[in-house]
């Protein structure tokens, strides 16, 4: 399906506030999140069920997919964005109304387990969408500078963005050389293998696909990218994108182990395409705003990614 851009937004605009997961640790997160966006300009409109608790989830699946499908339906909304990942996005698929989503394109952001929504919403609408800070996370807490001033000028600005650095100038490291242009399809690795072998999963091929994981065990991490392996994704894309395995480790290192390195380079480094590691993404406080479905450049025998098209229209 052809790639559909949200329009940008600004200030006066209404931010629809969601929680398609797991609950805040507190309810006071969400206030804060909010008094964040309105502070910058923007009005903010609360999901009916954005308090709801349902055990380790926001409430129940309907009433999750219910508050996603009503702020798409709400003209007033300009923008979604989630309180918080956690558990319980992918079970949302098979109740999101596609077709409003197409007919009414957002921004809409998230990251972790909101990468099982994004990825569907791209398959079944052509939704351009950010993952991204959440009002619950890096909104309620004061975000890191960096962060905030990326990832307003992604949903804010039509312009074309073009080569996108580092924090702190930190390079990108080669794991196989190459240049590689396509559709940046990707988010947390745990999410695109649980929804692996559904309707859901776009297609890789012609695809920059990008991955971040979080305390995962090595084996555990291993296992997920034979998944992928397996399934032809590493094959399909044109190049891959290594971002955040921010505590990805053996949690008892007097048992026989691989590193996480050691993983990487084993179903990585013999690919003939340009692989990059050491992309400031993911579970990390000072990170980068990763579109999902623009058109973007690799080059990793410099180390450079580049968007290719502005984000919103």
């Amino acid at each position: 399906m052809k790639p559909l851009k949200p329009k940008a937004i600004s200030q006066g605009d209404v931010v629809g506030v969601i929680a398609p997961a797991s609950a805040p640790a507190s309810q006071e997160k969400i206030d804060k999140g909010a008094e964040y966006l309105e502070r910058l300009g923007y009005r903010v409109k609360l999901g009916k069920n954005v308090r709801a608790l349902r055990g380790y989830l926001a409430g129940t699946d309907q009433q999750r997919a219910d508050d996603i499908n009503e702020m798409f339906g709400d003209k007033r909304v300009t923008a979604i964005m989630a309180v918080r990942g956690g558990y319980g996005a992918p079970r949302l698929l098979p109740l999101i109304d596609y077709g409003l989503v197409r007919r009414n394109p957002k921004v809409f952001v998230g990251y972790s387990d909101l990468t099982a929504l994004q990825l569907a919403m791209f398959t079944k609408a052509g939704l351009v969408s950010f993952s991204g800070p959440m009002v619950g996370v890096e909104m309620s807490n004061g975000m890191d500078p960096f962060t905030e001033e990326n990832f307003w000028k992604l949903v804010t600005s039509t312009k074309k963005l073009g080569v996108m650095n580092n924090p702190d100038g930190r390079p990108l490291e080669t794991i196989h050389k190459g240049i590689a242009s396509g559709i940046l399809l990707g988010g947390n690795l745990s999410l695109i293998t649980s929804i692996a072998g559904s309707p859901y999963l776009p297609s890789f091929k012609n695809s920059i696909l990008y991955l971040e994981e979080i305390e995962e065990e090595c084996y555990r991490f291993d296992r997920m990218m034979n998944q992928l392996k397996l399934a032809g994704i590493f094959k399909d894309t044109k190049g891959i994108l290594i971002g955040e395995l921010t505590d990805v480790k053996p949690s008892d290192t007097s048992k026989p182990y691989l590193t996480v390195e050691e993983v990487l380079d084993d179903y990585l480094s013999l690919l003939k395409k340009p692989v990059l590691k050491g992309l400031v993404y993911g579970h990390v406080a000072r990170k980068l705003t990763m579109p999902v479905g623009i058109r973007a450049r690799m080059d990793a025998n410099i180390g450079s990614l580049e968007f290719l098209e502005p984000t919103v229209v």
